[in-house]
């Protein structure tokens, strides 16, 4: 049963990924947001078109992994763009793999953006700059650690010990214990995230929807190596870009990193994001940090939507539990 009785369309759509995690960005075919922030337009897709983010980034035509990244006018003055992600489960406020994705998607479409380009985002203004070797940075929006030595206990784990901090999302970054982080681990660590995200909620912090692991021993040419499970409880093959700029808050805010001194930080895959920060200019509990990564296009294609599909719009597993 469709949700919409809409005609059938088509949704033109570029993928790519970024140091192994993919974004996919609309370019055209869906409706009209209206003019507001980039806030308030997503709202109005949220409330009003959401079944194109399943028809998007779910199966048959996405799957769990997949952040879409939808184009739409800026609000501020100042901005070049702006952009709406999402995933298989709902938005985020921020996607640093997702911007790298965008960049590098206008660039292969042509578009003419500048060294520099200014990005409206949901949660503020991310800075983007194209660098000669082909990758790129972005200036993310303020970072900064809430709480410090949060301790939980964790079913099957046990004493858990870590950080809640903000990066664009809301991440607990676990510091206690140490975790073996390979491919051959993923079953493991995304059941133990899932179980760890489920205490820290319970535990007064119902905003995290992010958790990040941490390796005994990170990669070779890393200074760390995170394993990090998403919203949809799939798990970033990146590094993460808001989990690394949440990173660099802690290690800021500890004063084990210096402004300007580069961190390498690995992800799952053995990729790495470079990251480094400036306090900001009124607080210096916060930070501005700079991730920089490397995107490359995969495919570019049109999505049809069929009204006489049964999944026109994504599979929906409550739907599916609930026919069951």
């Amino acid at each position: 049963m469709l949700e919409r009785d809409e005609p059938a369309s088509s949704i033109e759509v570029i993928d790519s990924h970024t140091e192994g995690e993919p974004t996919r960005v609309v370019v055209s075919g869906i409706p009209d947001l209206g003019v507001g922030s980039v806030a308030d337009q997503l709202v109005v897709f949220r409330e009003q078109f959401d079944h194109y983010r399943r028809a998007i980034v779910r199966e048959p035509r996405g799957n769990d992994v997949m952040v879409g990244a939808l184009m739409c006018k800026p609000l501020d003055g100042s901005a070049d763009i702006g952009v709406i992600f999402f995933n298989n489960v709902g938005y985020l406020g921020m996607c640093g793999h997702g911007m790298i994705g965008v960049i590098t998607t206008l660039k292969h479409r042509g578009q003419s953006i500048g060294e520099k380009c200014r990005v409206e985002t949901p949660v503020g203004i991310v800075t983007t700059t194209n660098n000669v070797d082909g990758s790129v940075s972005f200036e993310n929006i303020e970072s900064y650690r809430l709480a410090k030595d949060v301790t939980i206990d964790v079913p099957t784990i046990g004493e858990v010990i870590g950080d809640v901090a903000w990066g664009g999302n809301w991440f607990f970054l676990v510091t206690y214990p140490k975790f073996e982080i390979s491919l051959h681990e993923v079953d493991w660590l995304q059941r133990s995230a899932t179980l760890i995200r489920k205490s820290i909620n319970e535990s007064g912090y119902p905003e995290v929807d992010h958790v990040e692991l941490f390796a005994t021993t990170p990669c070779t040419g890393a200074d760390s190596q995170n394993f990090v499970l998403c919203p949809g409880l799939a798990y970033d093959r990146s590094p993460c870009g808001t989990g690394t700029s949440a990173k660099l808050a802690c290690l800021a805010a500890d004063g084990t990193l210096a402004p300007d001194q580069n961190w390498v930080q690995a992800g799952i895959l053995g990729t790495t994001f470079e990251g480094r920060f400036q306090y900001t200019a009124t607080d210096e509990q916060r930070i501005r940090p700079v991730i920089t990564g490397r995107a490359f296009v995969t495919s570019q294609s049109r999505l049809h939507i069929d009204p006489a599909d049964p999944f026109a719009w994504g599979i929906d597993p409550d739907a599916a539990s609930r026919e069951s």
